[in-house]
């Protein structure tokens, strides 16, 4: 299909068109001519006062292959992701079985194969999950898997995420960790603080997130190793990873679209769709985590897509599972969190690659394309109709959102 994207203010900035306005010829997959005015034999899209760029690289997704496709599918999973301007995910090995060695990873990898969207997943740390023994990670590696994390579950065991660290500096892997003390936390629901009082509910204090980042940071300076923190969530996370950039470890971290723009105020009514890991923080903390994006403490913006059947949301807050969808909201909450245009092509499109290693698109002649067409002040209804997802466990459905993505293409596919 060729395809021209008609006025169009590219933002890139790896290409000598950014904060450009052009035309964008696609022919064949192959971005053959990008002009001020062309004309062509090819399907037109009227871009005027419309974003392109890169299009968007999820580090924190789950979809439920291997083992959980009830709650989403390859299919299902990705047709969300295009939906929401992305077309290349990092899928968490947060399924049944895990994905703890080759035969996972290439089944996976085997799945995605002609996709839109590019699927990368990621291996465990520890077999099965279960932080006692190292995972096949050098196997895992060899089969196509970026980095590797044990997902929503910490690694408790110093010494564990301490070998973790040295074995992937061996072949250059990445570990991501996601930062929580489980012994701290305990089997709290909602973050410490007025909140939970008012609630009645115990609640997971910060320290539980940030005492696990202090540890994994020694760690990483201790093994000369780079590490990447998954979902952080507060003011002291910030100023924690902000030091350690300064100290010259190579850390970096992401943080989800959601905790950008809710407090644990929404926690207010026991809704569970609200109900999310970490849990929601503090104003405060709010601030912290978008200046961390403004300064580059903070790398990325993730979905943390975590999908569920309605048995598992629309239950007591206490019971119900953890987590939201969020592949096609994830543009419109960037941009409510108040941070400029630019700025999130960066945290949405180009840091996500650099972490994982992945090639990073470029909007220039000759380039395949890999790009997603936005506009950042068109407003719209989240709802079942154009909820692409298997799963409907998001506080935003039914709701009026501003930022709609347009046209999302890639390896010669097009998702509008």
């Amino acid at each position: 299909m060729n395809l021209l994207i008609k006025s169009a203010t590219i933002l890139d900035p790896g290409s000598a068109f950014h904060q450009q306005i052009a035309d964008i010829l696609i022919e064949n997959g192959l971005i053959t001519r990008i002009a001020e005015d062309i004309e062509a034999d090819a399907e037109l899209i009227e871009a005027a006062g419309k974003y392109v760029s890169p299009g968007f690289f999820d580090l924190n997704c789950n979809i439920g292959e291997l083992g959980l496709e009830t709650k989403e599918d390859m299919y299902s999973g990705t047709s969300a992701a295009a939906a929401g301007g992305f077309t290349g995910v990092a899928l968490m090995p947060n399924t049944i079985p895990p994905v703890h060695s080759k035969a996972e990873i290439e089944y996976l990898v085997n799945r995605a194969k002609n996709n839109l969207v590019d699927v990368y997943p990621l291996g465990t740390i520890s077999h099965k999950r279960e932080g006692k023994d190292l995972a096949e990670m050098y196997d895992m590696y060899l089969s196509g898997a970026k980095a590797f994390t044990d997902g929503n579950r910490p690694v408790q065991d110093a010494g564990l995420m301490e070998r973790a660290l040295l074995y992937a500096q061996g072949f250059d892997a990445l570990v991501f960790s996601y930062p929580e003390d489980t012994a701290i936390a305990g089997k709290a629901k909602v973050n410490e603080g007025e909140i939970s009082t008012l609630l009645g509910m115990k609640g997971i204090p910060s320290l539980a997130e940030e005492l696990m980042i202090a540890r994994d940071l020694y760690l990483a300076e201790y093994t000369v190793s780079k590490i990447h923190f998954s979902t952080i969530s507060t003011a002291r996370s910030v100023e924690l990873i902000r030091e350690a950039k300064r100290k010259g470890i190579e850390v970096t971290c992401d943080v989800a679209a959601h905790h950008l723009v809710l407090t644990d105020e929404a926690l207010l009514g026991f809704d569970s769709m609200y109900k999310v890991k970490p849990p929601l923080r503090t104003k405060d903390d709010v601030s912290a985590l978008i200046n961390g994006l403004k300064d580059g403490t903070i790398d990325a913006i993730v979905t943390q897509h975590t999908p569920h059947e309605v048995e598992f949301k629309d239950v007591e807050f206490e019971v119900a599972e953890f987590g939201i969808t969020g592949f096609q909201t994830a543009l419109a909450l960037a941009l409510r969190s108040g941070l400029p245009v630019e700025l999130l092509i960066d945290k949405l499109a180009i840091n996500p690659r650099e972490i994982l290693g992945v090639a990073v698109p470029v909007i220039a002649e000759g380039e395949q394309a890999n790009l997603v067409l936005f506009d950042t002040d068109a407003e719209w209804e989240f709802n079942g109709k154009n909820n692409r997802s298997k799963s409907v466990n998001s506080p935003f459905m039914g709701q009026n959102l501003k930022g709609k993505v347009l046209l999302t293409y890639n390896n010669q596919q097009i998702f509008k």
